[in-house]
């Protein structure tokens, strides 16, 4: 029992001790938490171990935290005893065929309570009477047993030892010895067919020790050797694998091909490989469908026949037993006429179908058909016109009438090869052509899929923003409207279906939108601009006249009315034989300059009267000796018909001024 003292300070008293230990033959400088004693404690009771080499050391606690540990005690060695504990993690697991490893996690240092350590390995085959067979080692986690039977079940245990004596008897765990190959293969092996492409495999399954392991499942192999048509090659097919899990003796084989011979067998699977096969096993799948004709094209169109020729299928999936064709006229509404059908032989590859109606579009619809029923459509669409005319194939199961991307009108450039090989059967696009029209970007392609849902979808290159989807509805071109002027685009089709996860896309082609539009309107011989121009032109003309009338514009005169509401009654009429005027003269007329009239005078309050004034015919003529009044008029036509007979008078024997001269043109 450990004592320790307590010193007095000025520090805080601790509220409890720590006391740790060093184990100087096993982890010497290490130092480990041992126990805790109160505050008030000197003593403490330690529970230790057998066959260490103790040193103990002690630290306060308070409040504030542990203080500096006490030098270390003197060296306390514990006596020697038996192992307490066996090893943990014991397993035996086969690794090869014939061994067992027996393999576990050994004991510490400090848990072998004595001098030399070892271990006990004990095994003995399960469910067998007999005596358990044991090996001592040490330093060491593993044991290997060799020359066991494959894939045996074993019990194994592993105990502690040392000098001292051993421990308490271990627990006996479970393994197996190593695996081999499996030595036998599925029996009785038994093929149902569902239907042209589902068949249903039945197998007895191997024994327990046949398997020489641990079951993993069974493979079925299987591989189509050939097609029962006579036209068909035969081709290499690769083998298909399909892996059962477990202990299972049935399964299914779906994805077959119609009409087909095939060779089956079966393989047991274990961790360690695969055995041997079964007898092989063939079996036949039925009839199915045919695939779609290979091609179909429209040939010597004319004012009211064309001629459809086409291919067999790729894959008849049994004895064809001819075609099915179908055709209507489609409107230039994309309206839908009435449908025509007929049948055909299966040895016929083309057909002349006559008594159609002029300039009009039909669309035409083939299939292939065995007694199991009709396969997938393929279609094209021609026009019965004079010349050669323009044709897009299309493969497609959808409704709905499609329209060709360009005036399909006579065309004199050398018409197309008379036969085109469609691609092969499935959801794939042929060629994408773009096309800039009046109205925006037509795009056109070949489609050779089932899918109903057909989109166009544009954006604008190099633009971060989601693709613009247009539905197609069946048709194989379609017109983008709407498109910036000067910017190019980045168009794919798309092809998907609800019941398919599988999405078909084109390449993306880039379309560029000119900068010009194809077509401008002339804005100068549009009506309302004219119509614009003109107002605005008489509206000018009507101001400049305005503006004319105003600048011309003058009041008359009556220079006899203001005379004599103004006379003066100290200024007397001149004289009929002056040869001016009677009543109103200009002073420039006198014959002596600036003299004033008789009896004139001034106002007292400095105004000039009227008849004073500068009112005079020099002020409203345009020269110095005018004699015009303000609006032009002469003087001489406000006088009285005195002063016009005095003018005449004087004429003889002066020469006439300018006004004289007016007032006799006048």
């Amino acid at each position: 029992m450990p004592q320790f003292s307590v010193f007095n300070s000025i520090f805080t008293p601790p509220t409890e001790f720590l006391i740790q230990y060093e184990d100087l033959l096993h982890q010497p400088g290490v130092w480990i938490n041992l126990t805790d004693a109160s505050g008030t404690s000197t003593t403490a009771q330690l529970k230790l171990s057998p066959y260490v080499y103790y040193s103990f050391r002690v630290l306060g606690m308070n409040r504030v935290g542990y203080s500096q540990p006490s030098q270390p005690s003197s060296q306390y060695r514990t006596t020697p005893a038996a192992p307490d504990d066996n090893p943990s993690d014991v397993s035996g697991v086969g690794t090869q065929p014939g061994n067992l490893v027996i393999s576990w996690t050994p004991l510490t240092g400090f848990q072998a309570n004595g001098p030399n350590l070892e271990y006990r390995v004990q095994w003995r085959a399960k469910d067998v009477d007999e005596d358990w067979s044991s090996k001592n080692v040490a330093n060491v986690s593993q044991f290997v047993v060799t020359g066991t039977p494959i894939y045996v079940p074993y019990e194994v245990k592993v105990q502690a030892l040392n000098d001292y004596g051993t421990a308490s008897e271990p627990e006996a765990v479970f393994g197996y010895s190593g695996e081999d190959l499996p030595l036998s293969a599925p029996d009785s092996v038994q093929v149902m067919v569902h239907n042209s492409t589902l068949a249903e495999v039945h197998w007895e399954p191997v024994s327990s020790p046949s398997v020489r392991g641990k079951l993993q499942g069974y493979k079925v192999y299987y591989r189509r050797e050939r097609g029962f048509h006579d036209t068909e090659e035969a081709a290499e097919q690769s083998e298909q694998v399909l892996t059962f899990s477990g202990n299972r003796s049935e399964g299914l084989l779906p994805g077959l091909q119609p009409y087909s011979l095939y060779n089956l067998t079966i393989r047991v699977l274990n961790s360690k490989g695969e055995g041997p096969p079964s007898p092989s096993k063939k079996f036949e799948t039925p009839e199915g469908v045919p695939g779609p004709p290979s091609f179909l094209n429209v040939v010597n169109p004319s004012l009211d026949s064309l001629t459809l020729e086409w291919g067999p299928p790729m894959n008849n999936n049994g004895r064809l037993a001819g075609y099915t064709l179908k055709y209507q006229p489609v409107n230039t509404t994309k309206e839908l006429g009435p449908v025509k059908s007929m049948s055909l032989p299966a040895n016929d590859t083309s057909i002349t179908l006559g008594n159609l109606n002029s300039s009009m579009l039909y669309k035409f619809y083939l299939s292939a058909k065995t007694i199991k029923g009709s396969g997938p459509i393929i279609t094209e669409e021609a026009f019965t016109v004079m010349d050669t005319t323009r044709t897009q194939p299309t493969v497609e199961t959808g409704k709905g009438p499609t329209e060709p991307p360009h005036p399909t009108s006579p065309i004199t450039q050398s018409p197309p090869p008379l036969f085109h090989k469609a691609p092969p059967v499935g959801p794939a696009f042929g060629n994408v052509n773009t096309s800039m029209s009046d109205e925006g970007a037509v795009i056109s392609w070949d489609y050779f899929g089932h899918h109903k849902n057909v989109y166009v979808e544009y954006i604008v290159e190099n633009s971060k923003d989601d693709w613009k989807r247009e539905l197609v509805n069946g048709s194989h071109w379609h017109m983008i409207k709407g498109l910036k002027p000067g910017t190019s685009y980045k168009v794919r089709v798309v092809a998907r279906d609800p019941s398919d996860p599988t999405v078909h896309s084109t390449d993306e082609v880039l379309v560029a939108v000119p900068a010009v539009p194809s077509r401008q309107v002339d804005i100068a011989t549009q009506g309302w601009f004219i119509g614009l121009m003109c107002a605005i032109a008489l509206l000018i003309l009507v101001l400049l006249i305005v503006c004319f009338i105003k600048r011309n514009k003058g009041g008359k005169y009556p220079v006899k009315e203001k005379e004599d509401a103004h006379q003066d009654p100290e200024i007397q009429p001149m004289k009929e034989d002056d040869g001016t005027f009677g009543e109103y003269r200009s002073m420039e007329s006198d014959t002596e300059d600036h003299k004033p009239l008789k009896g004139s005078r001034t106002p007292s309050n400095g105004t000039v009267r009227r008849d004073e004034s500068d009112d005079s015919l020099v002020d409203y003529g345009e020269g110095g000796d005018g004699q015009f009044n303000e609006d032009g008029s002469f003087i001489g036509q406000y006088s009285g018909k005195k002063e016009k007979d005095t003018h005449e008078g004087n004429e003889s024997s002066e020469a006439p001024s300018p006004v004289n001269a007016m007032n006799s043109f006048v």
